[in-house]
């Protein structure tokens, strides 16, 4: 895909300083350390390498990536490389997807509170799809999930919702065979909603009863315990949006949909479309509209559009991609060795690593030359503030 022409480090170099002071002691300290990752991301600022070409001597200047997880430019490696090592955990059953949304009103309490509600919103969606499988009437076995955090809808506005991928079955509660879900189907929807209301909204009182919830503005109120009970009490009531999509098709599309989903960012640099001192314009989806174009474009102000980017800046720490039961990290391997011998199938052979020389292997790049397809080798590595000493051409290439 080529480098898009307008991205997000540039209407941050060009107009964060000003949004910086305009709301001054009103920007988190993670929030200014993403700005400044976005903003140093493959410049000069961070060093870099030059690489040459082992064929035609094409040679040019890599900067280094920030690394940020918040930044666009950043995410395509390094959802590679988690793809990569998730192909290996992949199982030849159906694979659902499965998503968990919360109601406007509450997700207005997680927007003060991400750490405590997020976490909440992770634990009640597994809990609910681990504790409806396991039920005799449903499935009744044992699954293992991965759940992906998102915060934001097309518009960057606060949305903060669940994507789940869950293979189609799990272990017998003996551990002795596997149970596969009915074809085409997992789980009853509606199920699913009700007992994931009712654990999200027992959570919720919970880390009120514990002091662990702030309230600003119109619901300042609701840190009185009574009033609180009173405001949640409709919610146990009305219907809860949570969907399940139909089967992938296949392990490659599960691939192909984790490669697009893990490491998503609120927006990509493709989706903008200009930007200056007043106005960003961008692309998004309009999902109101159930028949024809849902492609739009949206005109923000440039600090609105800097303040709805950083939102969704999460709590240093916290993890946005979970895995839980039977691909739980600490007994993942052992559970998919038992689950691949009952389905009588060979696990994912890995690449043989052993015969590469030591000394050359990690200083080839994995791109190939833009000009003739050769090998790239780093021949200089320069630090952040210095100047590479090669020549190279007048057109750089990021890293």
């Amino acid at each position: 895909m080529p480098r898009p022409k307008l991205e997000i480090a540039d209407i941050f170099r060009a107009h964060g300083p000003a949004w910086r002071q305009a709301n001054a002691g009103h920007v988190s300290l993670s929030q200014l350390k993403v700005m400044s990752a976005i903003e140093a991301c493959r410049t000069d600022a961070l060093g870099g390498h030059v690489a040459g070409c082992t064929k035609c001597g094409h040679h040019h200047i890599a900067y280094n990536s920030c690394k940020n997880r918040h930044c666009p430019k950043c995410q395509g490696p390094t959802a590679r490389d988690w793809i990569e090592a998730r192909a290996e955990d992949l199982l030849p059953v159906e694979y659902f997807h499965v998503v968990f949304t919360l109601p406007a009103e509450i997700a207005q309490i997680a927007y003060w509170n991400k750490r405590a509600v997020y976490a909440l919103l992770f634990k009640a969606s597994a809990e609910t799809v681990m504790t409806t499988a396991a039920d005799p009437k449903r499935m009744g076995a044992k699954v293992g999930l991965t759940s992906v955090l998102h915060t934001w809808g097309s518009a960057m506005t606060h949305h903060p919702h669940i994507h789940m991928i869950v293979p189609g079955g799990g272990l017998s509660r003996d551990g002795t065979r596997w149970v596969a879900s009915k074809p085409g189907f997992f789980l009853h929807v509606r199920v699913l909603s009700r007992l994931f209301r009712r654990l999200f909204l027992d959570g919720l009182m919970a880390l009120h009863q514990a002091g662990e919830l702030a309230f600003y503005g119109d619901l300042e109120r609701l840190v009185r315990p009574d009033a609180f009970t009173a405001w949640l009490t409709p919610f146990r009531k009305s219907e809860w949006v949570v969907y399940s999509k139909p089967p992938f098709g296949g392990p490659e599309a599960v691939l192909a949909y984790l490669s697009r989903y893990t490491h998503r960012v609120a927006i990509s640099n493709h989706r903008l479309v200009s930007a200056d001192a007043h106005t960003v314009a961008f692309r998004w989806k309009d999902y109101r509209i159930k028949n024809g174009d849902r492609q739009k474009i949206m005109r923000l102000a440039t600090p609105e559009f800097i303040r709805r980017f950083l939102i969704h800046v999460l709590p240093d720490g916290f993890h946005r991609i979970r895995h839980y039961g039977l691909l739980a990290s600490g007994v993942r391997k052992a559970n998919l060795t038992k689950i691949r011998a009952l389905l009588c199938v060979q696990p994912v052979e890995q690449a043989d690593n052993h015969d590469l020389e030591p000394e050359v292997a990690p200083l080839t790049l994995r791109e190939p030359c833009p000009c003739c397809g050769g090998p790239m080798r780093i021949i200089e590595i320069f630090c952040r503030g210095q100047k590479p000493k090669s020549r190279a051409p007048p057109r750089e290439q990021a890293a």
